[in-house]
């Protein structure tokens, strides 16, 4: 897989936690100044859950690969497409309704992450299909989501309302694209056996 496509669904997967870091920066800084400690905190947390989900996932899809050979690339789509619709909606709901209370509490902090992270896991499973290692791409999709969730959490203090939907939108559409990709690759240009 190419690396400006695994760096794509890094960036499409760290969404989610871009908009909960948007909220979590206007719950933050609606009581005082965004602190530096708690920003790496919840940054750091979600970028650990996003980076690992990936890795079990792929570990799960590498068991079953030799079985599902024949349609990896019709479950890459699926599940990438699935995805993409999800964060679509999500998408556009309204800001208020995630709006998430104290979140640099672990007891908010961890269901959080979970819950963004849980479509890095659906990814890695299609990553087993294409990928023989999983290492790098969970490095980079951890880090890109801690960059972009540290961004997300000072930006929600700002102008976190106006964006927050339109990255999930933009996400989700990356994901469907690279899944129409991943489609398109294996059907019509696969190399021929001679």
């Amino acid at each position: 897989m190419e690396f400006l496509t695994l760096l794509l669904i890094a960036v499409s997967l760290s969404f989610d936690s871009f908009a909960v870091s948007i909220c979590s920066g206007l719950s933050l800084c609606g009581k005082k100044k965004l602190k530096i400690s708690q920003s790496i905190k919840i940054a750091l947390v979600l970028a650990i859950f996003q980076g690992t989900m990936p890795v079990l996932g792929w570990l799960l899809g590498s068991t079953f690969n030799d079985f599902v050979k024949q349609a990896d690339h019709w479950i890459a789509f699926g599940l990438l497409s699935v995805l993409g619709i999800k964060m679509i909606i999500e998408g556009n709901k309204p800001v208020h309704r995630k709006e998430i209370i104290n979140p640099s509490h672990f007891k908010i902090l961890l269901p959080m992450a979970i819950a963004t992270s849980i479509d890095a896991f659906a990814v890695g499973i299609s990553f087993s299909f294409f990928l023989n290692t999983i290492l790098f791409a969970a490095i980079l999709i951890g880090a890109v989501t801690f960059i972009i969730s540290l961004s997300g959490l000072y930006l929600g203090k700002k102008i976190g309302i106006k964006i927050a939907g339109k990255a999930e939108i933009a996400g989700g559409i990356i994901l469907i694209a690279i899944g129409t990709k991943i489609v398109i690759e294996h059907l019509f240009f696969q190399p021929v056996a001679i």
